[in-house]
């Protein structure tokens, strides 16, 4: 079964934070499951809130640990596939290590979804749905600008790095004179899709649209291709997006 994964942060000092993560993760109950570990847990729904690259030392302050705890931690999660490595380039000195979720992460073994997001998004949108399809994706545009994480060194990073906090587990499959495709190898949203897929769709498109008036002003949504969503490869084309910092 699965259920919005809520996770409350009790620190010292009796202060408290719940941070609302965006993949909604399954109940874990296997021990082997890296998830299964608070701590992890913590880490991994702060990587899906911030959204964007975070180092060791932020993760740590964070959550108020101990930064050799916290690389130990992220050192398993990294072993289970649910996170990965950054390099965030700087003008000197060795890059330090920077963390994200990885593009294919399987939380609990299973592709990730989110309902959660999707019904409270979906409610939003249709409060002024006689429009059709159109005032849905204009919705999702404002949703989107309010998702867009703080700058980072690439908007193509920064795009990535809210796809896979989403679920859609992204990869960049082709990139050419200014052009850039995303393939989108998880619909995080497939159930609702099969029973509304042009309303789900423009919900996820007007998205894209509002991710990118934040992170990319001069970008443009050249292509927006849905595929059926039990395949995935949903295919995002855009032009002036900006050359993507690799991951290392």
């Amino acid at each position: 079964m699965w259920k919005s994964y809520q996770l409350p942060l009790c620190f010292a000092k009796s202060r408290c934070v719940k941070l609302q993560e965006v993949i909604d993760l399954p109940v874990v109950s296997d021990p082997d499951d890296a998830l299964s570990q608070p701590t992890r847990a913590r880490l991994f729904a702060l990587l899906a809130e911030l959204k964007r690259p975070a180092g060791t030392t932020e993760l740590a302050d964070r959550l108020e640990l101990h930064p050799n705890g916290v690389r130990m931690h992220l050192d398993r999660l990294e072993q289970a596939g649910l996170v990965q490595r950054a390099r965030v380039r700087q003008p000197r000195g060795r890059p330090p290590d920077s963390w994200t979720i990885a593009p294919g992460a399987r939380p609990g073994g299973e592709p990730p979804r989110a309902y959660h997001d999707l019904g409270r998004w979906l409610a939003r949108a249709l409060r002024a749905s006689s429009r059709g399809t159109r005032s849905i994706e204009h919705a999702g545009r404002e949703i989107g600008r309010e998702l867009a994480p703080a700058p980072v060194a690439s908007a193509a990073v920064a795009l990535e790095s809210t796809f896979t906090a989403l679920g859609f587990q992204p990869a960049i499959t082709q990139q050419e004179g200014g052009r850039l495709t995303f393939c989108l190898g998880n619909c995080p949203y497939r159930d609702a899709v099969r029973e509304n897929q042009p309303v789900v769709c423009a919900l996820h498109k007007g998205l894209t649209r509002g991710l990118l008036d934040v992170l990319s002003p001069d970008a443009k949504l050249s292509g927006f291709v849905p595929r059926d969503p039990d395949e995935a490869g949903c295919l995002i084309q855009l032009r002036g997006l900006g050359n993507p910092v690799v991951a290392g």
